[in-house]
């Protein structure tokens, strides 16, 4: 499904990427993943992380929490590497990027 251009979606296939049916990515180091095809949608804490860079697909942290300076209409709060997710914990948005800075996670693209 990666592999489609964006239009060639059937009403079905889109909806499950929004899901993030086009894949995933165990992450339990330091190092930063960026998905070939598409944006992180969703991120389940598998043990306690923190992030080192957490970058929202928007750019700017306006519609999607991430690690850069959030939009004053949102009321956010950027997420610093002293934010901790506990084990379980899912987290929806959209993130070009993701850096841990300590823990493990599993990030699903769509």
């Amino acid at each position: 499904m990666a592999s489609k251009g964006l239009h060639s979606f059937t009403v079905q296939e889109s909806q499950n990427a929004g899901l993030g049916q086009a894949g995933s990515a165990f992450i339990a180091d330091n190092e930063a993943l960026t998905p070939n095809n598409g944006v992180f949608v969703a991120i389940t804490i598998i043990e306690d992380a923190t992030f080192t860079a957490l970058v929202s697909a928007d750019g700017a942290g306006v519609k999607f929490i991430g690690s850069t300076v959030s939009d004053a209409a949102t009321n956010s709060d950027a997420i610093t590497n002293g934010t901790t997710f506990s084990a379980g914990t899912t987290i929806f948005g959209r993130w070009n990027s993701i850096t841990l800075a300590t823990g493990s996670i599993v990030a699903y693209i769509g």
